[in-house]
């Protein structure tokens, strides 16, 4: 179900302002891969346009390539709705609907795929409730609201929501940023185990985070304030906390900056 995903040549705008330049890699499949950088560098920007959220925001484009195997994803007649079906996101503060049940939440994306059976949807639902490692705790309460659940249970809730609609794509925006810390270790042990069957891809300012979960780091930087964020480089995690290739990475992982 996994797909590799190929970038290049990428730049994305909001206006006439360009967010960041020339951004070229590959993200291999059923791996982690983090992105790291200091605040404003585009890290966020150059997740959301891997699955075109980017353009939801007035007057934001895309130039450059995107291809999800041998597809295209920015080719005309491209669905955008279908590119985030394949690729899906979990964003940086939990956001279950709130006037949905925890079952509800899980089964949003199924509706919207067109009608599906009773019992399917059950099946579906405890799958990816199983597959967030949440199933356990909200078994018996699955008509109680979503938003009733604890900030790390409403983020693994999220998780379920996406993995439902089956994406060979997952996207985390600093998914642990607002979580205390025995639910950030969840929600990376999760991780490690999402990546046998997904593509995952995670934003971190947790240098700690990116060196525990991902198999390959890209840092993101700005060359000034004002100018457009670029990537410095990718490699391996273990190189890159270890020996990466270019000073100004070595310096904001130690924490001379950023």
């Amino acid at each position: 179900m996994a797909k590799q995903i190929q970038v290049s040549g990428l730049d994305a705008y909001y206006g006439s302002n360009k967010a960041i330049e020339d951004i070229s890699m590959t993200i291999e499949p059923r791996s982690v891969t983090a992105f790291i950088g200091p605040s404003g560098c585009g890290k966020s920007t150059f997740l959301r346009t891997l699955n075109r959220m980017h353009e939801v925001i007035p007057g934001a484009r895309v130039e450059g390539k995107v291809m999800l195997d041998a597809d295209d994803l920015y080719a005309p007649g491209v669905d955008p709705v279908s590119v985030r079906r394949t690729i899906g996101m979990v964003f940086q503060r939990p956001n279950p609907f709130p006037t949905m049940s925890i079952y509800e939440n899980v089964a949003a994306g199924l509706r919207l795929n067109g009608r599906i059976s009773k019992a399917r949807a059950d099946e579906i639902v405890e799958r990816s409730l199983k597959g967030a490692n949440l199933w356990n705790e909200v078994k018996d309460r699955l008509n109680k609201p979503g938003a009733g659940l604890s900030g790390g249970q409403q983020q693994r809730l999220c998780i379920a929501r996406a993995i439902a609609v089956q994406p060979q794509v997952l996207l985390m925006d600093e998914p642990c940023s607002a979580l205390d810390p025995i639910s950030t270790l969840a929600i990376e042990d999760l991780i490690a185990e999402l990546k046998d069957e997904f593509t995952i891809v995670i934003v971190t300012h947790n240098m700690q985070q990116a060196a525990r979960v991902s198999d390959r780091t890209a840092f993101f930087n700005l060359a000034a304030q004002g100018q457009p964020g670029k990537l410095v480089e990718m490699d391996e995690t273990t190189n890159m906390f270890t020996n990466p290739s270019e000073k100004a990475t070595e310096d904001y992982i130690t924490g001379r900056f950023g």
